[in-house]
């Protein structure tokens, strides 16, 4: 009894909705009984059947209601693998500016060896008067290759060699105390011949 009163409110229910939504529940039903023909130990989804059903979710609001070959995450997770090929082909490489020749590379490596003082601006316009065509911003690129790639301690060993005596260095640090006062200490000293210039102890610094 209860069997046929089900049956008799979901005729009623059939009659009361649109004819659109019967419509797509029909072909999401003959697109199963389709793929269930198939004369195989399994059905087989292909490429069509879930390119029908990403889209239907899309069309319909109740199309898991009629959904039995695959689970509806089945069918979401389709939707989520061609969104992903979607994104992989549009960002795929494409032709962009020429690549740049090795002979201009070595030609930058070259101005920046022999005048270390240059920056991007001074060698992009030295390569321009040349005759290349090149833009700023790879002159850059490169430039910043070549430093990243040096020795910095070798290039600071030579700094202070070459500077050592015209080069002083402070610092202001503070020294606890047996009884746990602070001591504030300045000094200045000279590194080409390590001569302590200026220092001075205060318990009370002030700013001059």
């Amino acid at each position: 009894m209860a069997r046929c009163l089900l049956t008799i409110v979901a005729v009623i229910g059939v009659f009361c909705r649109s004819r659109t939504d019967i419509a797509l529940e029909i072909l999401a039903l003959r697109q199963q009984v389709a793929v269930l023909k198939r004369k195989q130990p399994r059905p087989r989804i292909h490429l069509l059947d879930r390119f029908f059903w990403t889209t239907l979710r899309h069309l319909w609001p109740r199309w898991s209601d009629v959904l039995l070959v695959v689970k509806p995450a089945t069918v979401v997770a389709w939707h989520r693998a061609g969104f992903r090929l979607y994104w992989r082909w549009r960002s795929r490489p494409r032709a962009g500016r020429p690549r740049v020749t090795e002979e201009m590379r070595e030609l930058i490596k070259r101005m920046a060896t022999e005048n270390p003082a240059w920056g991007a601006p001074r060698i992009h316009g030295e390569i321009q008067k040349l005759g290349f065509v090149i833009s700023e911003r790879t002159v850059a690129r490169y430039l910043r290759q070549m430093r990243r790639r040096g020795n910095s301690r070798k290039q600071w060993l030579t700094f202070l060699q070459n500077h050592r005596e015209v080069i002083v260095a402070f610092d202001f640090f503070t020294i606890p105390t047996a009884t746990f006062r602070l001591l504030y200490c300045f000094f200045v000293i000279e590194h080409g011949r390590r001569r302590i210039l200026h220092f001075n102890v205060t318990r009370h610094p002030t700013a001059d």
